[in-house]
This record gives structure tokens, C-alpha cells and sequence, in this order.
């Protein structure tokens, strides 16, 4: 039987990306944001810094929804103080993931081809 080794940075990701989650899930709801979720979560080696990806349901309102998370990424990092099993929260910084966009664009691209074609 194969043995998968998992690392901490990696419990570490799964375990901020339910977090975070959870609090920007909040926080669209507490101040107004066009609505956003938690993609991924990337914590660097050291656990120091832990980059978040989110993206928008709006996404011409992306710019919107990371600048205010990032306006709230030190109240976050205080929150997840008291929840967390860690010695050190990392540092958050929150960045779009314009994959789902791209993906989207591509795929109605397509669609269009398709009906050309027909």
C-alpha cells in the first residue's frame, strides 16, 4: 500500500482555506461586497505569509472586493488568532483568480463556434 506524505504546509492550506472562507463569507454579507469566495489558499514554507486567492461572482467588481479584503486582512488575521491551532497566523494577502474568468470566456467562446458551425 502506497504511503502519501502530507505536509504541514498543506494541512495549513486546507485548514486557512475553510477559515477564510468562512470569514469572507461574513464579510460580504456584514459590509455590502459584491459577492466573493475563497479559491485557494497558498501559505509560503515558513508559515509566515499565506496568499488567498478569491474570485467575485461580478468580476467587473473585482477590483472592489479584493481592495476592501485587503482592508480587512489584519481584522481576519486576529480572528483566525483565536480560532487556529497555531503559534503564528500568517500574514494574509489577497489576490483575484482570474481563471474562473478565463475559463468562463473561453467556454462562451466556444459556444459561439459551435452555433457558427451548425
Amino acid at each position: 500500500m502506497p504511503t502519501r506524505s502530507f505536509h504541514r504546509t498543506d494541512r495549513v492550506n486546507a485548514e486557512l482555506r475553510r477559515e477564510v472562507g468562512t470569514l469572507v463569507h461574513a464579510a460580504v454579507r456584514d459590509h455590502a461586497l459584491p459577492q466573493a469566495s475563497v479559491v485557494d489558499v497558498a501559505v509560503s514554507r515558513e508559515l509566515d505569509v499565506a496568499t488567498v486567492w478569491v474570485t467575485a461572482l461580478q468580476p467587473e467588481r473585482s477590483a472592489e472586493v479584493v481592495r476592501a479584503l485587503k482592508s480587512l486582512a489584519k481584522e481576519f488575521r486576529h480572528q483566525l488568532a483565536h480560532t487556529m491551532r497555531m503559534r503564528r497566523v500568517p500574514e494574509l494577502r489577497f489576490k483575484y483568480d482570474e481563471s474562473v474568468d478565463t475559463g468562463e470566456r473561453i467556454e462562451a467562446l466556444l459556444r459561439k463556434e459551435g452555433t457558427k458551425d451548425a
